[in-house]
């Protein structure tokens, strides 16, 4: 009689390799998730050296929140990241569409590509910290402006004393260490569509403009969202430029203060219970954010999946009918 051989299952051997993630997951964000929103709903803070606390108050630290100017700093935190976004996504699409043009037949484009992405391997804090000392009051940029005359010995241009100069810098250098990283993802995306549907444009008679607007844009889509989805993210956890640039104060008058830095502050001061309420509304925030977005975006996609149901619906009716 010949011995069958029993089927080894290797299907234990993937369980082993993805435990590593779910255990660090759980350590390192599941559990602290859970007891961030414990102490959202407790009054727990040191005063002094005595701990007030932990004692249950509901939704106390939400209402705190909401009175402590909390939507002037979601304000700011917004026009910050939407002032960095718009040249970035500006930029990077048309160095994207510029790079994969076959006809342009650019040289040394490599070379182009690293030199982009260059600004995204500097740390923030460095990028911040190079930014302060360039435009602070006696920077090089004040000394370069009183050398061609445009400001007077005694009277520099106060960049970081506005409003409008504060703002711009942390935008332009937000645009600075991110618009390289976005013109290599959509570069890949465009050269993932296929090469003959522009050349069958171009045989039709568009021109570059319908290319990028009828083609382009809507078959990069995907990335797109992805881009304009972690973005965002990343402009609400915004931090360390601000933070650097402004000393931790979010000056003039905190129009530069974010949510990030407004809960580094609970949580030096150790007041636990309302860093943890802003924890909780920067997760809803993003999670609601996100949601909105990907639905503008994927709009199209929703109908066309609706109408497809559609008819087959009203395939199934007159199926039926002819049946009958």
């Amino acid at each position: 009689m010949k011995k069958t051989r029993k089927k080894k299952n290797y299907s234990r051997y993937g369980y082993i390799f993805i435990a590593p993630f779910f255990i660090s997951f759980l350590v390192f964000s599941l559990i602290p998730l859970f007891d961030t929103i414990k102490n959202s709903f407790y009054e727990y803070y040191f005063s002094g050296l005595k701990i007030v606390g932990p004692n249950f108050i509901g939704l106390g630290n939400y209402g705190a929140v909401l009175k402590a100017h909390m939507l002037k700093y979601t304000a700011n935190t917004f026009i910050l990241w939407i002032l960095g976004f718009i040249p970035q996504i500006v930029i990077a699409l048309l160095l994207a569409s510029w790079f994969t043009d076959q006809h342009l037949n650019l040289k040394g484009r490599k070379a182009y590509e690293v030199i982009i992405y260059l600004p995204n391997l500097i740390m923030a804090s460095a990028f911040a910290m190079l930014f302060f000392t360039l435009f602070s009051d006696s920077g090089p940029v004040n000394s370069f402006l009183h050398q061609i005359g445009v400001v007077h010995a005694g009277h520099p241009i106060k960049f970081l004393s506005s409003v409008t100069g504060t703002r711009g810098l942390i935008a332009l250098m937000n645009f600075l260490m991110w618009f390289g990283n976005t013109t290599i993802m959509l570069m890949a995306a465009i050269n993932g569509v296929n090469p003959e549907l522009f050349e069958a444009a171009k045989i039709d008679g568009c021109n570059h403009r319908q290319i990028f607007f009828r083609i382009t844009l809507p078959l990069i889509r995907p990335i797109l969202t992805y881009t304009l989805i972690t973005s965002m993210i990343g402009g609400l956890q915004m931090f360390d430029v601000p933070q650097i640039l402004t000393n931790g104060i979010g000056t003039p008058d905190r129009t530069s203060m974010t949510l990030i830095m407004l809960l580094n502050n609970y949580l030096k001061s150790k007041n636990y219970g309302m860093a943890g309420a802003i924890s909780i509304y920067l997760f809803i925030l993003s999670g609601i954010l996100c949601f909105i977005v990907y639905r503008m975006i994927n709009t199209d996609e929703t109908e066309a999946k609706a109408a497809r149901k559609r008819e087959k619906k009203m395939r199934k009716m007159t199926r039926k009918g002819d049946a009958a």
